[in-house]
């Protein structure tokens, strides 16, 4: 729902950088090259940010009154 501020596996703090990859590749860039120029290299990081899913707008509403 929400970017985890640090990944799961190794621990590195990549939710500052979700904002930057998120505009920049709405633009159109590849998102390879997104990753690359952020500072992005492991595995585990780079699946993080690229199979993230923006659903904080559809939970909410369903939020219960």
């Amino acid at each position: 729902m929400i970017i985890p501020i640090r990944c799961f596996s190794c621990g590195k703090p990549v939710g500052h950088l979700w904002e930057e990859y998120a505009e920049k590749t709405s633009k159109g860039a590849d998102k390879k090259k997104v990753l690359d120029s952020l500072g992005v290299e492991r595995y585990c990081c780079r699946g993080l940010l690229l199979g993230h899913v923006e659903l904080i707008d559809l939970a909410a509403e369903f939020k219960k009154f």
